[in-house]
């Protein structure tokens, strides 16, 4: 016979506890929001932060591994120059940049010759 099917015990308590069952299936997600989403939010805010600080003159690296500099700033398009010479211009969704690896800035004038 199942517990399930059994009456309370003598002190009154149905000898199956809700507590006692929910307490692994609680566990187990604060461990996955600790180990998982957690750090995974802490990263996503990050990107959403380098994303929105992105400036003109910017240097970026593309998902596809395209370097440019940034040119043109919309709401959610950059256009980047990726050829000085031939000024070589593309246009891409914002969220297509991977990484901003330099900023623009000026040389100190005792460094140039």
């Amino acid at each position: 016979m199942s517990f399930f099917l059994m009456g309370p015990t003598a002190e009154g308590q149905s000898p199956f506890s809700w507590s006692e069952f929910l307490m692994p299936f609680i566990l187990v997600f604060f461990i996955m929001w600790l180990f998982l989403i957690r750090p995974q939010r802490k990263e996503q805010k990050k990107r959403e932060e380098m994303l929105s600080s992105m400036r003109k003159g910017d240097t970026v690296v593309t998902n596809g591994g395209i370097v440019g500099k940034v040119v043109k700033l919309k709401e959610d398009r950059i256009e980047i120059k990726v050829d000085e010479s031939h000024d070589i211009k593309m246009t891409f969704l914002r969220s297509a940049v991977l990484n901003v690896i330099a900023k623009d800035e000026k040389e100190p004038e005792e460094t140039k010759k």
